[in-house]
């Protein structure tokens, strides 16, 4: 029994038929897990994709279960990590072990998913929501995939995909980055910018397409997220598949961009910021 049917036994008695991935390109797949996407590049059946980010923990099941609905037994060339927060690596270690595939992440982000460095505590004082609410008791410590984990090249490419680009988007961390094609423009902002309020727990269930800054509760320097806005802004993206949301896309999007970029200040940073 090879590890593909070993994994089907165990989860014949989970319920996986809401496991699949939605389209938004032929290429260019995500799926909600509860909290955050994750999201899957390149076309169906395919011996050459990657996976974008690795959920919430004990997702990987549900994960590697919409993998194989869109793949089949194709195991990733390498999953790609935005960024480290407890929400978009709770998975990665699971996926890592059972495709055997490598970690990349920038390498100002390394030391948090290596067990080396620990992020600054939440801030329920932001508001917003019962998520601000809940941060302080959401997972905090980091996680250890130093076995798979590899730094980005420094020159803004990424392994095994010749039309993206990633563009370092810091701000909510040091090592957030977000990935760009330039043909059709889209981009995958993961938390640098999301489609949803990422404080409300309302929006979980009820989404709503919005353009919102970073999650207040854990973005660590306000003035590098601004940047990290106006980089965004100036792509002018046509379609964002955000960390949090559904897609968004066309002059809707872009608008609402350019009036987050302007409306900073009053828009995104919190006024009870505790730093």
């Amino acid at each position: 029994m090879d590890k593909y049917e070993e994994q089907s036994h165990i989860d014949k008695d989970l319920d996986m038929d809401h496991a699949e991935a939605e389209a938004v390109y032929e290429d260019v797949a995500f799926y909600r897990t509860l909290l955050v996407n994750v999201i899957m590049l390149g076309k169906p059946e395919s011996d050459d994709w990657l996976l974008i980010d690795a959920g919430i923990a004990h997702y990987g099941k549900r994960i590697i279960a919409a993998a194989e609905k869109r793949y089949g037994n194709k195991p990733p060339r390498a999953i790609i990590l935005t960024h480290g927060h407890f929400d978009h690596v709770g998975s990665a270690k699971e996926l890592a072990k059972f495709w055997d595939v490598p970690i990349y992440a920038h390498e100002q982000e390394l030391d948090f998913i290596t067990d080396k460095q620990v992020y600054p505590p939440a801030d329920p004082t932001v508001g917003g929501g019962m998520f601000s609410l809940l941060s302080p008791i959401f997972p905090q410590r980091p996680v250890n995939l130093k076995k798979w984990a590899k730094a980005l090249p420094d020159d803004g490419s990424i392994p095994f995909l010749d039309e993206w680009k990633y563009i370092h988007t810091p701000g909510h961390t040091p090592g957030h980055i977000s990935l760009f094609r330039e043909k059709d423009k889209t981009l995958l902002s993961g938390d640098a910018i999301v489609t949803e309020n990422p404080e409300s727990s309302f929006a979980v269930f009820f989404p709503l397409k919005k353009v919102y800054g970073p999650p207040a509760y854990f973005t660590q320097d306000w003035d590098l997220a601004e940047e990290s806005v106006k980089k965004i802004v100036d792509l002018e993206p046509n379609v964002v598949v955000a960390g949090h949301g559904l897609p968004m896309e066309g002059e809707q999007l872009r608008k609402q961009l350019r009036e987050l970029s302007s409306n900073f200040l009053t828009e995104a940073i919190p006024k009870n910021k505790r730093h």
